[in-house]
């Protein structure tokens, strides 16, 4: 498997233009919600309002998101003298490899091994572990998946990544609002017939799980081949970050604070390698995957030839 300087190229323009389609389709679909609010409830200040939200969300978004994704999973960030000067050292010596400033660090209180990398440009960059992957990981394998954080870093995933955390989580917070308001809100009997009403609701529900799912798959899988593949070529070492995998998915043993909305930021599954005990998955299934399998991508960086 070969990765080339165009391909990275076109990634890093992708994902701006991704992050920008994503927040205009998210103000788009909360219009869209508004409106259908305010025709079931005939009041004209639900789409404003909603307007109003969608937009300061999208500001929330780009310019806290970071800080609320490394909240959620319970990072902190550690000083550079002590327990985790090794740590710093690895991602250290990787930015600099990178030609990439180098990011704050984080350690997660979790025996799950696993790791992700949150910002919204590499000046304003963070790397999270797991102090389960430090405890099992040796240096080599640490340094492939600090490599592979970088990679995102690197190839600006991380500015749509961090971004679609606020925005999944906010959708969903919609959708419960949505029902709660046109189940115990009421409605004018005169001029919405029930049937219509039913119709709006369950169209608005299934809308913007919907949506939130389409949103973190567009942030999701192939961008993890291209990290590995690239993080590969920062350490020079494709094995590393292989048998790092290997370890990590032989973990099934969930995150204490795994949820919905930052999933797609880890490096794998938050909610261990085997989630719900899917032995073989259906074609749905993997279609809605937020990662890859992981044997595909041991398989591809075994493959790799590093010059």
């Amino acid at each position: 498997m070969s990765t080339n300087a165009p391909n990275l190229y076109t990634q890093q323009s992708s994902n701006v233009g991704k992050t920008w389609l994503l927040m205009f389709s998210f103000t788009l679909l909360i219009a869209l919600i508004g409106y259908a609010l305010q025709w079931y409830f005939q009041s004209s200040i639900i789409l404003p309002i909603f307007i109003g939200i969608s937009l300061v969300t999208n500001v929330i978004g780009y310019w806290n998101s970071a800080k609320i994704a490394l909240l959620q999973s319970g990072a902190v960030q550690v000083p550079a003298e002590g327990e985790y000067a090794e740590l710093h050292r690895i991602v250290e010596n990787l930015a600099i490899t990178a030609g990439l400033p180098k990011p704050t660090v984080h350690v997660i209180q979790d025996d799950a091994p696993n790791a992700f990398a949150t910002g919204r440009n590499k000046e304003h960059a963070a790397i999270a572990v797991t102090t389960g992957l430090l405890n099992r990981l040796d240096r080599s394998e640490v340094e492939g998946v600090i490599a592979h954080e970088m990679a995102h870093i690197g190839n600006k995933d991380i500015l749509v990544m961090t971004v679609a955390v606020v925005l999944a989580g906010f959708v969903s917070l919609i959708a419960q609002f949505v029902g709660n308001s046109m189940f115990y809100g009421g409605r004018d009997s005169e001029n919405r017939s029930g049937v219509i009403g039913i119709i709006v609701f369950f169209a608005i529900m299934l809308l913007a799980p919907l949506f939130a799912t389409l949103l973190q798959m567009a942030v999701s899988r192939k961008r993890e081949f291209l990290a590995d593949a690239t993080g590969a070529l920062l350490t020079r070492y494709p094995e590393g970050l292989a048998s790092a995998l290997e370890k990590i998915s032989a973990n099934n043993q969930p995150m204490r604070k795994a949820n919905n909305a930052t999933a797609h930021l880890f490096i794998s599954n938050p909610f261990g390698a085997d989630h719900k005990g899917q032995k073989r998955k259906s074609f749905l299934t993997g279609l809605f995957m937020t990662h890859p399998p992981i044997e595909e991508r041991i398989a591809l960086l075994r493959g790799m030839e590093v010059l």
